[in-house]
């Protein structure tokens, strides 16, 4: 089993991927947040994957986080959800959102996801309720995978901030409120932590 893939970025399409390492390219599927994150051609880059293997192919999943692919993991032991569904629903929700959704047993918000039915949706509800707890605790920080882009230390705290669930353009604002005379990267993500408490 591959479970996590580093080397350099050759080629990046909408939720797809060639990494290089060593000399050997692989070709990854991603989750949208992994495909926001992973910069330009020539990028180091670090995935988190799940690899399943198949009688006609050999295929490799890529994630922004650890928390990511260990609840895809618990997502495709469900009965209905394969791999496919799998993806599409942590492309759909971040893993934040999923845990939320599913503390507070929101059936019509897994429902908006293709492919998920309301019978599924309740399935996932019951299902997920305490296996994601032990992957995402709530308020926990930990196992945040940040990577690097370009050197800049307000890439890798976007970065991680977007591993930790948060999409994109809030992660953005929240880091617009840090101030210009913060330059470690984890001092900029706990001052924009606190902004999504206060907010």
């Amino acid at each position: 089993m591959i479970g996590r893939l580093q080397g350099k970025l050759v080629e990046l399409f909408d939720r797809s991927a060639l990494v290089d390492t060593g000399g050997v390219g692989y070709e990854l599927e991603l989750t949208r947040a992994a495909a926001e994150m992973l910069g330009v051609p020539g990028t180091d880059v670090l995935l988190f994957t799940h690899q399943v293997v198949r009688e006609d192919a050999h295929l490799l999943f890529g994630f922004a986080s650890r928390p990511e692919r260990d609840v895809f993991r618990v997502l495709i032991r469900v009965n209905g959800v394969g791999p496919r569904l799998g993806m599409a629903l942590l492309s759909a929700l971040s893993v934040g959102e999923l845990a939320a959704s599913v503390a507070s047993g929101e059936v019509s918000r897994l429902t908006k996801v293709p492919g998920i039915g309301k019978r599924t949706a309740e399935r996932l509800l019951v299902e997920l309720k305490e296996k994601l707890d032990d992957i995402v605790p709530a308020g926990s920080g930990e196992a945040v995978s940040i990577y690097k882009k370009n050197g800049a230390s307000s890439d890798r705290a976007l970065a991680a901030l977007m591993a930790l669930g948060y999409r994109q353009p809030e992660a953005e604002r929240a880091l617009a409120g840090v101030p210009e005379d913060v330059t470690d990267t984890e001092a900029m993500v706990r001052i924009a932590l606190r902004g999504f408490v206060r907010d």
